[in-house]
């Protein structure tokens, strides 16, 4: 399993680049814990997007928990927390979902602060404004360096309220391409050959480009 190496463009501070095992291996996590959490009567579309993520946390904790590979034991899913874009700026401007933390990385590396983010957001392709949500107060957070500015990629779950996936993914790369920003489209992911996983590649300005794993949960997992 790749563990995370120097960079240069991470401006004197460690850049957690983490291999395709790991990104893989969060997603797998993300689809079964979301799977349990549908088992409850309590999860449906009519909640909002806290509870429905802290629906989804339980039951992410609940596969490691009961997981019998190592690695899914190094990992932790650790509660949503204010968070610091910069360690420049004192006051947190910017609260992460579900941070993740690897044990092995910890020990290695001692870093403090999450080694993996994911970013929840409500999505349904035919609705323009969530569309937009997807991508200005989530896609956007990771491009600019409020979240991951130290990070090789980042997560993103969208909770299908309407459509499916590929109804998602057309609906957020016409929002991409109203901005003249169809290079970073989604695409069907290459981790997890499935139609709930997608991918994406963005620019940034202070470190190199990140990329972002997507993972469309609909409301009939279980």
């Amino acid at each position: 399993m790749k563990l995370p190496l120097n960079d240069s463009d991470a401006k004197g501070q460690q850049f957690i680049n983490l291999g395709s095992d790991i990104a893989a291996t969060i997603l797998r996590t993300v689809e079964a814990g979301w799977a349990l959490a549908c088992r409850s009567t309590e999860v449906d579309i009519d909640i909002g997007e806290v509870e429905l993520t802290e629906h989804l946390r339980d039951g992410m904790r609940i596969v490691l928990d009961s997981a019998c590979y190592r690695w899914f034991r190094t990992m932790v899913v650790l509660p949503g927390t204010e968070s610091r874009s910069h360690p420049k700026v004192m006051v947190p401007d910017g609260r992460t979902d579900i941070p993740i933390l690897w044990i092995e990385i910890f020990l290695r590396f001692r870093e403090h602060d999450p080694h993996a983010i994911i970013e929840c957001k409500r999505i349904a392709g035919t609705n323009a404004r969530l569309c937009r949500e997807y991508v200005v107060e989530g896609v956007d957070r990771f491009r600019t360096g409020k979240y991951s500015r130290k990070h090789s990629a980042g997560f993103m779950i969208g909770y299908l309220i309407g459509g499916d996936e590929q109804k998602a993914a057309d609906g957020i790369n016409d929002y991409l391409d109203s901005k003249s920003r169809s290079k970073e489209n989604l695409k069907p992911s290459d981790l997890v050959a499935e139609p709930w996983a997608w991918a994406s590649n963005h620019p940034r300005d202070s470190t190199s480009p990140i990329d972002l794993h997507h993972a469309f949960l609909a409301f009939t997992a279980a």
